[in-house]
């Protein structure tokens, strides 16, 4: 009898663990705008040598999340009010693609999977912000890999850190049930093979930042460039 294959478990290397504690404390803005990073402490704090702090600086600042000035040191980059919209461009264009694909041939699975998050994002109305947004990013995610497209949703990631940020500040202000139940409109047209109704409802679900957008800038000037 053939022995069970064995899944290795990924291998994540020191530089990409302190990238991604490094970039979801700024997303987060526990570290915020402006606040200078030292390589010694961030080595030190984590145990780990300069070189891999170094090389997750400079992926970091490939994102625009740091800004590296020679002579001076490195600082947590203000956010970029052109790369927010530029982000919001490219994800509107790639998800709406991607609920239109959903759509032309409806998954059952994917769909009662979706249908299984939206009901559970319910149960977090009036509750914490910050839980609704890891389960928005994880339905869209389930979009985008329902359509077979996660390495385009890998670039959306990528470059919508800048975005991240904006929506993490404006927690306060989630319109959680309506964004719960636009969720559950794009789920409804896709289950109905309404790819137009779909793309309308995903347009319309990723536009609420241009109206908070202004609201965040004015609360809080000093971490826009």
């Amino acid at each position: 009898m053939d022995k069970p294959e064995t899944i290795q478990p990924k291998f994540v290397s020191v530089v990409d663990q302190l990238f991604d504690r490094l970039r979801a404390a700024i997303i987060d803005n526990v570290l915020t705008p402006g606040t200078k990073l030292s390589e010694a402490e961030v080595a030190l704090n984590h145990g780990v040598s300069r070189q891999p702090v170094r090389e997750a600086f400079i992926k970091l600042a490939n994102e625009s999340l740091l800004e590296i000035r020679p002579q001076r040191g490195t600082f947590v980059a203000k956010i970029s009010l052109p790369h927010v919209m530029d982000a919001r461009f490219v994800r509107e264009a790639v998800e709406a693609d991607i609920v239109k694909l959903l759509a032309d041939a409806p998954d059952p699975t994917v769909i009662a999977d979706l249908r299984r998050q939206v009901r559970a994002q319910e149960t977090l109305i009036g509750g914490s912000a910050r839980d609704f947004i890891a389960a928005d990013e994880a339905f869209h995610r389930t979009l985008a890999e329902g359509a077979d497209k996660a390495r385009a949703w890998e670039v959306v990631v990528e470059m919508k850190a800048q975005m991240d940020r904006v929506r993490v500040l404006s927690s306060q202000h989630f319109p959680v049930d309506r964004l719960v139940a636009q969720h559950l409109a794009i789920v409804d047209a896709i289950a109905a093979g309404d790819g137009a109704a779909a793309e309308r409802g995903l347009r319309l679900h990723l536009q609420g930042i241009l109206t908070d957008l202004p609201v965040i800038k004015q609360e809080r000037p000093e971490y826009f460039s």
